[in-house]
C-alpha cells in the first residue's frame, strides 16, 4: 500500500512513483483485487487523482469505472467514487486556481471527447439512468450530476439515447419529487440540458406533471423573491414552452396561467430590489411573452391573452407599469410584455385603453408613456419599448385607431390646453429637434393609420399652426416642408415612410399631395442626383412614395395624369434608374433587419430606419409599381376599367351578401321562435301529464272505494235473505230505495259534468278557430315555411274530431232523457213495495236496530265518496284550465274523448241495474207507485223507525 500512501500524501520510502504509473498501478488494483475494500480504496484514490490528472485518468480508468458500475452495484460507497471520479473527468467545470492560459479550451475537447468514448456504448448512458433511480444520496446524486455533464458536452446524441430508453424520461422526472433540496435542485438543471430543442422530450416532461412541480417549487421558494432555484425552474418552463404550441396550449387548458397572476404583485415600496429578484421577474416577464408571442400560432396567442385578462394578470402588468421606483430594465420588459399581451386581441387593447397613471390629474397611461417616447432623456430601449407598445396598441384596432386621430382634428382638440393629448405629443415628437422623436413619432401616426382608409382621409383635416402671423398649414403640407429642408436622414425616413403609409390605397391623399406644386420636383429631384451611401436609402424612399403617386392616382388632376408623371420619370430619371434606385429599399441590410419581428430591436439609435409594418408594404408595393412604370397608357385605361368592373362586381356581391346576411338573420329568428314554441309545448304536455296522473290516482281511489261500498252492499244483501226468510222484505226494499236514491245523485253529477264538457268543447272550437287564423297568418308571414302543410292537416284533422265529439254528446243527451223517464215509471213500484216493509217492521225491531247500523256506514262510506268527488272535480277543473292553451288543442280533445267514453259505460251500468231492481220488483209481485208515494213511504218508514227506538 505504499503507491496509496503517496497518494494520499502519507509518507513513502523510495523513490516516488510518477501520477501516470500511480494511475496504472490503481487500475490493476481495480480491476484484478478480489477484496471489495481493495477496489474501493483504488476507486477512492483514482477519485483524488482525477483532477489534476484528468487526461491520465480519463485514459486508463474510465473503463474500469463503467465495469465497478456494473458489477458493484450492491456497494454504495464504491459506486458513488466511480461516479465522481467520471464526473470530473468529463466535466469543464474545473477550479479557477487550477486553470492554466490554455486550459478552458484544452477542457472542453477533452469533456467532448470523453464523453463521446461514454456515451459510443448506449448502455452506459441507460445504466446511469438506472443508478439516478437509487434513493442513496451518495448515488443519486454524482448520477445527476454526471448526466448532466454528458447533456452538457454532447446534448443531442445523450437526448436520442434517453429518449429511447424504456421510461427513461419518467425515471429523471422523479427527481422533482426527491424531499433532499440539493438533488431536487441539480435535477431541475439535468432536465435543464435535457430539454434543449428537443420537442419530443418537451412534450414527454410537460406531460409527466412538470408545469405543477416547477410552479410549486417556484410558490415554495417565494416567487419572485427567491433565489436561484426559482431562476432554474423559470429557465425549465421556457425551455419546455418556448416554440412548442402542444406544451403551450397544455399550459393554458390546465389553469397554469392563472398561477402566475401572484408573481408580479409588488408593494408600494419598490426600492431596493436585490439583483437576484430582477433576474426572476424578468425571466418571469419572459415566460409571460413565450406565451403570447406574435410567431405563436394566432389562436394559440388569442387564447392565451383572453385567459390573462380574465385571470386578472394584464391588470397586474398595468400596476406595474404605472408604479413607482420599479428599475429600468424591469420596467422595459414589463411595457414589452404588456405590449404582447394586448397586441391583435379587442378586449385587452380596449382595457388597456381604460387604465390611468396615478398622477393628478389622472392621465392615460398611453399619454403617459407616449410622453417618455418623445422625451429625449428617456433611455433608447424604453423609448424603444413605448413605442412597440404603441404599436401592439394600434394593430388591427380601428377603435383605437380612430380615437387617436380624433385628439388631432379641429372639433376634438382641448382648447383650454389642459391637458395634453396623444395627437399632441405625436404632433410635437414629429417636429422636435430631436432625430430619433421626429422617426418614432412618424411611425406611431402610421401604424394610426394602417389599413383604415377612412381614417387617412380625416387626417388630411388636421391644420398646423406654424407660427404667429402666418396661415395654418394641413399637416400633410408641413410633413413635405420639413422634407424640402434637408433635415437629418433619420428624420427625412421617418417622414417619407409616413407619407408612403399615408397616401397608399387612399386616391384623396394622393389628389392633395400632388396638389402642391412643389412636391413632384422635389421627388424627381432626389431621384434623379447621384448621392453619396447615406443617401440611397432616402432616394429609394423617394422612388416609392413618387410610384404611390402614379398607380394610386385617380387622374383627377390635368397636369399630374398617370400618363405624364410617367413622361416625367423617362425624361428626368429613366424607368431603369428609377426601378433601381426603388430597389435601394429591400437591398438595405437595416430592412432584412425590421423585416424579421415586429419588436424594434435596434442596437443603437443611428439603426433606427424601418418599421417592421412598412416593410410588408414595401414587399407588396415594389413588384407593382415596377411594373405600373412600364405600362403604356392603354394598358391604364384597360387596367382601370377592370377595376371599375372588379368594384362594381365587389358592390352586387356586397349586395347580395347583405341579403343573404339578413334573411339569415330573419331565418335564425324564425328558428328561434319555433325551438321556444316548441320547448313550452313540452313543457305543457309534461303538466298535463302530471294532471292527469293525478286524476288517475283519484279514479283509482274512487273505484276502489266502489269496490268496498259493493262488499258493504253485499253483507247488507244477506241481511235482507234472512229477513225475508222470516217473511219479511223490508231489508231489500231499503237497499233498492238507496241504491236508487244513490244512482240518482249520480245522474245528475254526470250530467252537470256533461254539461262542463260541453262548455269546454265549445271554448276548443273557438280557440281552435282563433289558433288556426293565428298560425296561418304566421304561416303565410315566414315565406312559406315546410311546417306550414303539416299545421294545415292537424287542424283539419282536430276539426273533425270536434265534429264527432259534438255528435256523442248529443247522443249521450238522449239516452239521458231516456233514463230519466224510466226513473219516473220506476219509483210508484218502489213506493208500494216500502209501505208493505212498513208494516212488517213493528215486529223485527232488533234487526232494524242493526240495519240502522249499517246504514249510518252506509252514510259514512257516503260522505267519502263525496269527498272524493270533490278532489276528482278539482282536478278536473285544473285541467279545463290547462286546456285554455294553444298548444293542448289535442291533448284536450281526446281528454273529453275519454271522459265521454266513461260517462258513456256508467250509463251502461245505470240502465242494467235499473233492469236489474225492475225485474226483482216483478219477482216480489211488487206494485209500482209514484215517486210522490215513494217519498211519503220513507217518510212513515222513518216516524216508524223513531217510535220503536223510544219504546226501547
Amino acid at each position: 500500500m505504499n503507491f496509496l500512501r503517496g497518494v494520499m500524501g502519507g509518507p513513502s520510502a523510495g523513490p516516488q512513483p510518477s501520477g501516470a504509473d500511480t494511475i496504472q498501478k490503481l487500475c490493476d488494483r481495480v480491476a484484478s483485487s478480489t477484496l471489495l475494500d481493495d477496489r474501493r480504496d483504488a476507486v477512492r484514490a483514482l477519485k483524488a487523482l482525477s483532477k489534476k490528472y484528468r487526461l491520465e485518468v480519463g485514459i486508463q480508468a474510465m473503463e474500469h469505472l463503467v465495469h465497478v458500475l456494473q458489477t458493484d452495484r450492491s456497494d454504495s460507497e464504491i459506486i458513488g467514487y466511480a461516479l465522481d471520479t467520471l464526473y470530473n473527468v468529463i466535466s469543464n467545470d474545473l477550479e479557477e486556481e487550477e486553470q492554466e492560459e490554455n486550459s478552458p479550451k484544452q477542457g472542453d475537447d477533452l469533456g467532448s471527447q470523453f464523453t463521446e468514448i461514454f456515451i459510443k456504448q448506449p448502455e452506459n448512458v441507460t445504466l446511469l439512468l438506472t443508478l439516478v433511480e437509487e434513493f442513496d444520496f451518495h448515488v443519486r446524486w454524482p448520477g445527476v450530476k454526471l448526466l448532466t455533464s454528458l447533456l452538457k458536452q454532447q446534448g443531442p446524441q445523450v437526448q436520442q439515447i434517453i429518449l429511447v430508453s424504456p421510461m427513461g424520461v419518467s425515471r429523471l422526472m422523479d427527481l422533482l419529487a426527491d424531499s433532499r433540496e440539493v438533488i431536487r435542485n441539480d435535477g431541475v438543471l439535468l432536465l435543464q440540458q435535457l430539454t434543449k430543442s428537443n420537442a419530443a422530450i418537451q412534450k414527454i416532461v410537460a406531460f409527466e406533471n412538470a408545469f405543477e412541480r416547477l410552479l410549486d417549487i417556484v410558490t415554495e421558494e417565494g416567487n419572485s423573491d427567491g433565489g436561484i432555484v426559482v431562476e432554474d425552474c423559470l429557465l425549465l418552463l421556457q425551455n419546455l414552452l418556448k416554440n412548442n404550441n402542444s406544451n403551450q396550449n397544455f399550459f393554458k387548458e390546465g389553469s397554469y396561467i392563472q398561477r402566475m397572476k401572484p408573481w408580479f404583485e409588488v408593494g408600494d415600496d419598490n426600492c431596493g430590489w436585490s439583483a437576484q429578484k430582477v433576474t426572476n421577474l424578468h425571466l418571469m416577464l419572459q415566460l409571460v411573452r413565450v406565451l403570447v408571442s406574435p410567431t405563436n400560432p394566432p389562436g394559440a396567442t388569442t387564447s392565451c391573452q383572453k385567459a390573462m385578462f380574465h385571470c386578472g394578470l394584464l391588470q397586474q402588468l398595468c400596476t406595474i407599469l404605472m408604479a413607482t421606483g420599479v428599475p429600468a430594465d424591469i420596467l422595459t420588459e414589463t411595457i414589452n410584455t404588456v405590449s404582447e399581451v394586448i397586441r391583435g386581441c379587442q378586449m385587452n387593447q380596449d382595457y388597456f385603453a381604460s387604465v390611468n397613471a396615478p398622477s393628478n390629474p389622472p392621465r392615460p397611461a398611453i399619454v403617459v408613456l407616449l410622453m417618455s417616447m418623445v422625451n429625449e432623456r428617456q433611455p433608447f430601449v424604453l423609448r424603444c419599448a413605448v413605442l412597440y407598445c404603441f404599436q401592439c396598441f394600434l394593430y388591427k384596432n380601428h377603435k383605437g385607431q380612430g380615437e387617436i386621430v380624433s385628439t388631432l382634428l379641429p372639433s376634438t382638440i382641448d382648447a383650454t390646453g389642459s391637458s395634453v393629448s396623444a395627437g399632441q405629443l405625436l404632433c410635437g415628437g414629429l417636429f422636435s429637434t430631436d432625430s430619433l422623436s421626429n422617426w418614432c413619432a412618424a411611425v406611431a401616426l402610421a401604424h394610426a393609420l394602417q389599413e383604415n382608409a377612412a381614417l387617412k382621409e380625416q387626417l388630411l383635416r388636421v391644420q398646423l399652426a406654424t407660427s404667429i402671423g402666418n396661415p395654418p398649414v394641413s399637416l400633410l403640407q408641413q410633413c413635405t416642408n420639413i422634407l424640402s429642408q434637408g433635415s437629418k436622414v433619420q428624420t427625412r425616413v421617418g417622414l417619407l415612410m409616413l407619407l408612403c403609409t399615408w397616401l397608399s390605397n387612399c386616391s384623396i391623399a394622393v389628389t392633395h399631395f400632388l396638389h402642391n406644386p412643389a412636391n413632384v420636383p422635389f421627388l424627381t429631384g432626389q431621384i434623379a442626383e447621384n448621392l453619396g451611401e447615406e443617401e440611397q436609402l432616402v432616394q429609394g424612399l423617394c422612388a416609392l412614395l413618387l410610384g404611390i403617386s402614379i398607380y394610386y392616382n385617380d387622374n383627377s388632376l390635368e397636369n399630374y395624369r398617370k400618363e405624364k408623371l410617367k413622361q416625367l420619370i423617362e425624361k428626368r430619371i429613366g424607368r431603369e434608374n428609377f426601378v433601381e434606385k426603388l430597389g435601394f429599399i429591400s437591398k438595405h441590410e437595416l430592412y432584412s433587419r425590421a423585416a424579421q419581428k415586429p419588436q424594434p430591436g435596434f442596437s443603437s439609435p443611428e439603426h433606427m430606419m424601418f418599421d417592421h409594418e412598412f416593410t410588408k408594404l414595401v414587399k407588396e408595393l415594389e413588384g407593382v409599381i415596377s411594373k405600373a412604370i412600364y405600362k403604356s397608357s392603354e394598358e391604364d385605361k384597360k387596367e382601370e376599367e377592370v377595376k371599375k368592373t372588379l368594384e362594381q362586381h365587389d358592390n352586387i356581391v356586397t349586395h347580395y351578401k347583405k341579403v343573404i346576411r339578413e334573411q339569415d338573420q330573419e331565418l335564425e329568428e324564425l328558428k328561434q321562435q319555433v325551438s321556444t314554441l316548441k320547448s313550452q309545448n313540452e313543457q305543457l304536455q309534461v303538466t298535463v301529464t302530471q294532471q292527469v296522473s293525478q286524476i288517475q290516482q283519484h279514479k283509482d281511489q274512487y273505484n276502489l272505494l266502489k269496490v268496498q261500498l259493493g262488499k258493504d252492499t253485499q253483507h247488507h244483501n244477506s241481511h235482507g235473505d234472512t229477513l225475508q226468510m222470516n217473511g219479511i222484505q223490508l231489508e231489500e226494499v231499503s237497499k233498492l230505495r238507496e241504491e236508487l236514491e244513490d244512482w240518482r245523485n249520480r245522474h245528475e253529477q254526470l250530467q252537470g259534468q256533461l254539461k262542463e264538457k260541453d262548455a269546454v268543447i265549445e271554448n276548443l272550437k273557438s280557440l281552435q278557430v282563433e289558433m288556426g287564423t293565428e298560425q296561418s297568418s304566421q304561416l303565410s308571414s315566414s315565406g312559406g315555411m315546410e311546417h306550414s302543410a303539416e299545421l294545415q292537416k292537424e287542424l283539419e284533422l282536430l276539426r273533425t274530431q270536434i265534429q264527432l265529439q259534438a255528435a256523442e254528446i248529443s247522443k249521450l243527451q238522449t239516452e239521458n232523457q231516456k233514463l230519466q223517464a224510466m226513473n219516473t215509471a220506476i219509483d210508484p213500484a218502489l213506493g208500494a213495495s216500502s209501505a208493505v216493509a212498513s208494516r212488517s217492521s213493528e215486529k223485527e225491531g232488533r234487526l232494524l236496530q242493526e240495519l240502522g247500523e249499517l246504514q249510518s256506514e252506509v252514510k259514512a262510506l257516503s260522505e267519502e265518496k263525496a269527498s272524493l268527488q270533490q278532489q276528482l272535480d278539482s282536478s278536473s277543473s285544473t285541467v279545463a284550465i290547462l286546456q285554455d292553451e294553444k298548444s293542448k288543442l289535442q291533448q284536450e280533445v281526446a281528454e273529453a274523448k275519454k271522459e265521454q267514453d266513461d260517462l258513456l259505460v256508467l250509463l251502461a251500468d245505470q240502465d242494467q241495474k235499473l233492469s236489474a231492481l225492475r225485474s226483482k220488483l216483478k219477482d216480489l209481485g211488487m206494485p209500482v207507485e209514484d215517486e210522490d208515494d215513494i217519498e211519503s213511504g220513507d217518510q212513515a218508514d222513518e216516524d216508524e223507525d223513531g217510535d220503536e227506538e223510544e219504546q226501547d
